[in-house]
């Protein structure tokens, strides 16, 4: 084969590695039950930060709130989208995402009627009655987010963590 052949594989591979974790890592499973009137997104902040964790993310989540602010898909660097506030009891049927610095939530909210809307959580995720968590850690990474050039976003980069971190 070309030397050609061999650099495009290369490159390909270095590129595709900042995507890849490195081995699979233990997990860690917390849950967290929130009440009425508690915002979700900043009880998540608030218990990451407690807890310490480095590479977090929601597992699952069930419960109901009053209000929620989404951004809606097909965003760019450019075009940041529609962005919806609602104002209304929703039932949470979904959110998932990491936890990290600058979290990557997504979540699907049903109305009165059983009709669905979905998009990334921005915040004022206020809870009706109940928000039962589960939140998971990947024990042996961490997470960070790094601005992607291609993207326009800061986007999750996942590392190793150090021994010392995680025997600490």
């Amino acid at each position: 084969m070309s030397p050609q052949y061999y650099l495009g594989a290369l490159l390909l591979m270095c590129g595709a590695l900042a995507y890849l974790q490195e081995g699979p890592s233990s997990l860690s499973v917390y849950a967290l039950r929130l009440g009425p009137g508690e915002e979700i997104v900043t009880s998540l902040f608030k218990f990451v930060e407690e807890k310490k964790l480095k590479a977090p993310f929601v597992i699952t989540c069930v419960g109901s709130v009053t209000k929620a602010t989404l951004r809606l898909a097909n965003s760019d660097a450019l075009n940041t989208n529609e962005i919806i506030y609602l104002n209304e009891r929703l039932e949470v049927v979904s959110l998932v995402g990491t936890l990290n610095e600058h979290a990557h939530l997504h979540i699907s909210l049903a109305d009165k009627d059983g009709k669905t809307i979905g998009g990334h959580a921005l915040g004022d995720l206020e809870v009706f009655t109940t928000a039962e968590i589960v939140i998971g850690e990947a024990s042996t990474l961490q997470f960070t987010r790094e601005m992607d050039n291609h993207t326009g976003f800061p986007e999750l980069v996942i590392r190793p963590r150090s021994e010392d971190a995680i025997k600490g």
